[in-house]
């Protein structure tokens, strides 16, 4: 008998991947042999980002292989068409893959466990006819879970339509069950995206999941029991084990999953600036400006008067050419640095760093955490809303940018919030007591290091 193999399959974006190939990493240390299956897509993004030495040789055990997503090369992968795509043509590629790997490779090779996206719970119908053992991969928080586990009592309460999941009641605040953090209906999973019609297949991809992930016989989440005990709680009869927080960038020299190339001249900008002085700017991998708020936001934080490291993604105004305010570069000087990417993990982990304005990804949210590191919070779509209801209502360890009647942030309000967040002595020892917390957990003896070992113990079998 060999070592265990791990199929592992991701939903292709940088927020499911990012902290899949955490997982692949801690399994490998137990050992098990991983084959990382990425769309074709998806895996000449992560080829482009590292040397092709590195990304194949660095980790024997870690194999990448791609599979077609049913796009066109032209195709947009940012919008729902890829979630119909996954549905109803990525199953047969995945099938055949694995129906070849059964018969062609040696006894002591093939396949042993499928853990997939729970976006991805289409595979576990292909996992139980081909016999591997399954465990879902929740990369986001319980209380989205819980939102999507729930659908039917949300629509028996009168809280949302069946036939699309729209609020009957929009702006409605309510709670899944005495205890729990409040929702606002519009800020579920399913309500934030840009149109009707996006969120509508989205509603109908959650509640075609809802039956496939019946067939997975754990879900692991990329949360930790301290930080959602209330929500952990509440889904007791499932099998959903925390092992988080999954921090993919400790394993420096490894592949992390990432799809731009880091900019690590940022590290040696921050070494020269004083300890818990930096603002850190970053809105994840898909978050976009129009030109006003971007003009907005350098204004404010040339109006901070306070360093900054800025990430500006080459795509994130939706321009060929990103371009700053007139003069901006001469007035700033050395005092702020802008890149395309950051290492970011390794950002967050430095003593200069005194705050995060963020997006709110879940990933960003438990880095934040992890390195006790106050918010400003800036949700984009999707669950960044419900995430920033965590970080300010319920761990109380940051503050909300709220738009004004334009729906823009001001320069004003950024430099205000920055100040406010920044004297908040009370913020910051919240925020160090959730590192300490998250940290814990993951150590020995801690909730989320027992949670991974039960585990890995069923995946080994």
């Amino acid at each position: 008998m060999g070592s265990p193999h791990a199929l592992l399959l991701p939903f292709p974006a940088q927020g499911h991947v990012l902290p899949l190939m955490e997982l692949a990493h801690r399994m490998v240390s137990h050992g098990f042999t991983i084959t990382f299956i990425n769309t074709h897509f998806i895996h000449a993004r992560l080829l482009s980002a590292m040397p092709t030495l590195t990304y194949n040789s660095t980790n024997p055990s870690i194999n990448f292989i791609s599979i077609p997503d049913g796009l066109q090369p032209e195709n947009d992968r940012n919008h729902v068409d890829l979630s119909k795509a996954l549905i109803t043509i990525m199953p047969l590629h995945l099938e055949e893959l694995i129906i070849k790997m059964m018969h062609e490779q040696p006894e002591h090779c093939k396949p042993t466990c499928l853990i997939a996206d729970e976006s991805m719970a289409w595979a576990f119908d292909i996992a139980k006819k081909t016999g591997l053992r399954t465990s879902a991969f929740w990369p986001a928080s319980a209380a989205t879970f819980t939102s999507m586990r729930n659908i039917p009592k949300l629509i028996q309460d009168g809280i949302i339509h069946q036939h699309d999941g729209s609020a009957k009641t929009p702006g409605l605040i309510f709670r899944l069950s005495p205890g729990l953090p409040t929702m606002n209906v519009d800020h579920l999973l399913w309500n934030c995206l840009f149109d009707s019609e996006s969120n509508k297949v989205l509603f109908n991809c959650i509640n075609t999941n809802k039956e496939s992930i019946k067939n997975a016989e754990f879900v692991v989440c990329n949360s930790f029991y301290e930080a959602e005990k209330p929500l952990f709680d509440y889904l007791n009869s499932l099998k959903i084990l925390p092992i988080g927080p999954l921090l993919s960038g400790q394993r420096f020299g490894k592949p992390a999953g990432l799809f731009w190339s880091a900019d690590t001249t940022c590290k040696a900008w921050l070494d020269e600036q004083d300890v818990n002085s930096v603002i850190y700017v970053a809105f994840g991998s898909l978050a976009t400006s129009d030109e006003l708020q971007f003009q907005e936001l350098a204004l404010g934080l040339e109006l901070t008067g306070r360093p900054f490291l800025w990430v500006v993604r080459p795509d994130f105004t939706g321009k060929a050419i990103i371009e700053l305010p007139k003069g901006f570069k001469d007035r700033i000087g050395d005092r702020g640095m802008v890149v395309q990417w950051s290492p970011q993990q390794e950002v967050l982990a430095h003593p200069a760093v005194s705050c995060f304005m963020s997006h709110c990804g879940w990933n960003s949210t438990m880095e934040g955490v992890s390195n006790g590191v106050p918010f400003l919070c800036w949700p984009y779509f999707g669950d960044q809303h419900l995430n920033q209801t965590y970080i300010c209502d319920v761990w109380k360890t940051g503050l909300k940018m709220i738009p004004d009647e334009n729906n823009m942030i001001t320069k004003e309000q950024i430099r205000d919030k920055v100040e406010e967040l920044l004297v908040d002595g009370e913020m910051k020892k919240r925020a160090l007591e959730m590192k300490e917390i998250a940290i814990k957990g993951i150590e020995k003896g801690g909730s989320s290091f027992e949670n991974f070992n039960t585990f890995i113990s069923a995946m080994q079998v």
